[in-house]
């Protein structure tokens, strides 16, 4: 009996230690004993933040795989992705080629997993083997950093608000200059504050240019006159403007004298012609060519017409005495 009561118990043990490693095996392989007719796929991050073998992966939040390895490459840590095979007639779940990887945290103490988003309709699928694009995403140890890092900057710019305020030993804050400022100057704020009351009392009453403009209609109506003749003015010289960019713009497109003056090579040319001739004739007048030129520069011809006047004079003087044959006479002998 006692042999019966311990091969039993052996038994049990022995049953109890097949049932531990069965349990073993399927936690460290996602819960499957042999591998199904999946495929993998790669995908490299910086960091995994504690991804571990076994770990889900999810599409659309549907588990269709899990973490099969880890390892890291040179710069980068990169999680070997089954693909798993689903539902009654195995079908291998396709990937788009434009799908991104992501790691995602479920829960501020559950266990990341890898999550994958639909990608584009009617893209080309990944094939076995191929890496997958990622995502990356920060995740609570960061976040829990930079909020960290956020309080410590925040405390400091308090610390030096509470500073400015109180001020420091021997250096007094600005509570405490503001207190000093308003006891030096407590008169001059009351005075301040009189002459601001009797100065709103008089525009009240309507008394001073900036009281009567503020309490008589006619001098409105004035200002607004005014202000009216001051748009007038400007339109004016709006139109002022306008008109002379019309006009630049006639002479810029060589419309009218000035523009064919300015930008038409014939009339140019013309004008540099009879520049050159008045140049020309200029210069002869002045070395006494031509009539024009020797009547000025020549003192015989000046003499000649003078003397000729003279002549004209005396033959006059003459004529007051004589009939008109004997006058006639008498001016052509004495002109000739």
């Amino acid at each position: 009996m006692n042999n019966v009561q311990q091969t039993a118990r052996v038994g049990l043990f022995f049953l109890l230690g097949l049932a531990l490693t069965w349990v073993t095996f399927e936690t460290l392989h996602g819960g499957k004993i042999f591998k199904d007719n999946g495929y993998t796929i790669t995908a490299g991050f910086t960091d995994l933040k504690e991804l571990k073998v076994g770990d889900e992966v999810r599409m659309a939040g549907v588990k269709i795989g899990s973490v099969e390895s880890t390892v890291l490459t040179g710069r980068r840590a990169e999680a070997v992705l089954r693909i798993d095979t689903l539902g009654t007639d195995q079908k291998v779940i396709e990937i788009p080629d434009d799908a991104t990887a992501s790691i995602v945290m479920a829960g501020l103490i559950g266990t990341n997993y890898i999550g994958i988003d639909l990608g584009s309709p009617g893209r080309p699928k990944l094939k076995p083997g191929a890496e997958i694009r990622i995502l990356e995403t920060p995740d609570i140890n960061s976040i829990m950093s930079q909020l960290g890092k956020l309080g410590t900057k925040l405390d400091d710019a308090l610390g030096s608000i509470s500073e400015s305020l109180k001020g420091k030993p021997g250096q007094p804050g600005l509570v405490q200059r503001l207190d000093t400022l308003v006891n030096d100057n407590g008169a001059k704020f009351t005075t301040t504050m009189t002459n601001l009351q009797d100065l709103t009392t008089k525009l009240n009453k309507g008394e001073g240019t900036l009281g009567k403009l503020i309490n008589d209609p006619k001098l409105h109506d004035d200002l607004l006159a005014a202000v009216g003749d001051i748009k007038n003015s400007a339109n004016e010289a709006k139109q002022f403007m306008s008109d002379a960019q019309a006009v630049v713009d006639q002479v810029k497109s060589g419309k009218g004298t000035l523009g064919a003056l300015i930008y038409d090579d014939t009339t140019g040319n013309e004008l540099k012609a009879t520049a050159r001739d008045l140049r020309e004739i200029s210069e002869k007048i002045n070395k006494g060519e031509g009539t024009l030129g020797k009547l000025i520069n020549d003192d015989s011809m000046y003499k000649d017409a003078q003397s000729a006047i003279k002549k004209a004079d005396r033959a006059l003087d003459g004529l007051q005495d004589s009939g008109p044959i004997s006058a006639v006479g008498t001016v052509a002998g004495s002109l000739f």
